[in-house]
């Protein structure tokens, strides 16, 4: 099995993309413009499948994660702070996707929801 791949300009995970032109695989980061030929064409994929009674953790440092989207279009409830981060996750208990935000203040952390 392959193991995951890493960007060398900022560490982020390296995702596999098709060159439609030159018809071979690359694998690209999210974050930056750096992108690598594949060194053989075979690309695993991982499910994790969670339990019902598993909870959706959320961290106080995810703030900090370069990979996610960041708002200044929301407002902190707990300190007024202008920036928050935002992804989708699904929550306890509940069908669909419910939108998670947190704030950017390294001082608070709050978290809520949409």
């Amino acid at each position: 099995m392959s193991t995951m791949k890493f960007c060398r300009e900022c560490n982020n995970i390296l995702y596999p993309r098709e060159d439609k032109e030159q018809k071979i695989l690359l694998y690209a980061c999210r974050n930056c413009e750096h992108q690598e030929a594949a060194e053989n064409n075979c690309v695993y994929r991982n499910e994790i499948h969670h339990s019902v009674g598993e909870r959706t953790q959320i961290l106080q440092d995810v703030a900090a994660d370069p990979t996610l989207p960041r708002t200044k279009a929301v407002r902190c409830a707990l300190c007024n702070h202008g920036e928050a981060v935002f992804f989708q996750a699904t929550a306890r208990g509940e069908e669909g996707m419910t939108l998670f935000f947190v704030c950017c203040n390294p001082n608070c952390g709050h978290r809520w929801r949409d």
